[in-house]
């Protein structure tokens, strides 16, 4: 039973670098390589490039296993890095790797959280840290992508790589136990507090308050004396 996909036919190319790359896009391909531990060495390809987006449209996307016809010859393969023109999206170049049904790969599925985390509905926040995962698989045994379970994720918990129970012929690598997923405290709002009075302060805005009058009653002085030189005015003379 094979275990490809997707269908994609090339041709064999016999020379490579940037002259021999520029003429294979002016005839309307793009240039490729195939290579893999188990080839003699990597051969050039040119293939159509709506071609192999087409070969990859499926939910396995970079992870489908193509098979690749060059020159009535078929190949077992994936895509394994492509270069795209950044302003027209335009497939410039292909990187296909030859796989074995008996031999893993290396690729990355994504990682998806499943479940309510206890945390969250204590008010926490839960933050998903890695997006993806580098693993060992079988070209058949790829899957669509890994279910993380974070019911159990307290406030302040995380779930790391080697807490992950990986579906059968599933296999990680990493020497670091990357976190996965953390569940982070809520941030406490801080609700501005009234200014505490200050002993005293009341008498000392009073005593500005009352500055006014003082002011008026040091600027009824001046009058009295004034009322008391008219006072002498009217008083008769002595003689």
């Amino acid at each position: 039973m094979s275990i490809t996909t997707s269908k994609l036919e090339a041709k064999a190319r016999s020379s490579s670098g940037k002259g021999p790359a520029r003429r294979t896009r002016m005839e309307g391909l793009i240039p490729g390589v195939v290579y893999g531990k188990h080839l003699e060495k990597p051969f050039s390809i040119a293939l159509d490039g709506k071609a192999l987006r087409a070969a990859i449209a499926t939910p396995k996307k970079l992870n489908t296993v193509i098979g690749l016809m060059v020159d009535g010859q078929e190949h077992t393969v994936m895509l394994k890095d492509y270069q795209m023109e950044p302003m027209t999206k335009e497939l410039l170049h292909a990187d296909f790797i030859a796989v074995k049904e008996n031999e893993q790969v290396k690729v990355k599925i994504p990682l998806l959280l499943v479940g309510k985390a206890i945390g969250v509905l204590e008010g926490g926040i839960l933050s998903q840290m890695r997006r993806e995962l580098e693993v060992w698989a079988l070209p058949a045994a790829i899957p669509l992508s890994i279910e993380v379970d974070v019911s159990a994720l307290k406030i302040a918990a995380a779930l790391h790589i080697n807490d992950i129970k990986l579906p059968a012929g599933i296999t990680v690598k990493a020497h670091t136990n990357f976190t996965i997923a953390v569940v982070t405290a809520p941030e406490i709002e801080k609700v501005a507090e009234p200014v505490a009075a200050v002993p005293g302060a009341a008498p000392a805005a009073g005593a500005a308050a009352g500055a006014a009058p003082a002011a008026g009653a040091a600027g009824a002085a001046p009058a009295a004396a004034g009322d008391k030189k008219a006072e002498a005015a009217k008083a008769p003379a002595k003689k």
